[in-house]
């Protein structure tokens, strides 16, 4: 099947965004697809603040985010938008790096006023990187994700629900992106 970069841009290592990408990358992998986790937080910060294109953990991401098929972009909302470090990335790709690539955006937040972080400031970026289909993306809530001590996450029968089936729409998406992007 397809290769999948799955984003996280939370800067915390126990967030419930990363967790739940992680979740959902079981989702894919058990739909046949072979799955690239990329949490943002661990790329140096020098490098994402000094935007020393050179580094070479940029250098990888950008291979990474070259080679895969399709791109899941997490991220935790933030002052109505995402999140600066996921920016900080975004910003230091090149500037089509989205070109022929199906997009799913997720994000996280506390509060239902940030549900249209994704189409307002999430989706304009991904589109201006050139994604060939950006697919239904999708705003959970942080009461709607339980982390337990253990490493396995809980997700509230009805986010889970939907969550899945943004999942399989993008999965079914990825099997189509080389005529979509043959097509422009």
């Amino acid at each position: 099947m397809a290769t999948v970069l799955s984003v996280s841009g939370s800067p915390s290592a126990t967030s419930r965004t990363g967790r739940l990408l992680r979740h959902l990358d079981q989702r894919l992998i058990a739909q046949g697809h072979e799955v690239v986790p990329l949490d943002v937080r661990t790329v140096p910060a020098e490098a994402l603040l000094g935007a020393d294109f050179r580094h070479p953990a940029i250098v990888e991401a950008t291979e990474l985010f070259a080679r895969a098929d399709g791109i899941v972009v997490g991220t935790p909302v933030y002052k109505a938008s995402y999140s600066g470090v996921l920016k900080a990335l975004l910003d230091l790709l090149p500037q089509y790096a989205l070109t022929g690539k199906t997009v799913l955006p997720l994000a996280t937040g506390g509060s239902v006023a940030h549900v249209l972080a994704i189409d307002y400031a999430l989706r304009p970026v991904l589109n201006s990187m050139g994604a060939a289909h950006i697919v239904q993306g999708w705003f959970t809530l942080d009461k709607d994700i339980t982390a337990h001590e253990d490493g396995s996450l809980t997700v509230a029968p009805a986010a889970a629900e939907a969550l899945g089936q943004v999942v399989d729409q993008f999965s079914t998406a990825l099997g189509r992106t080389p005529y979509l992007a043959a097509a422009s």
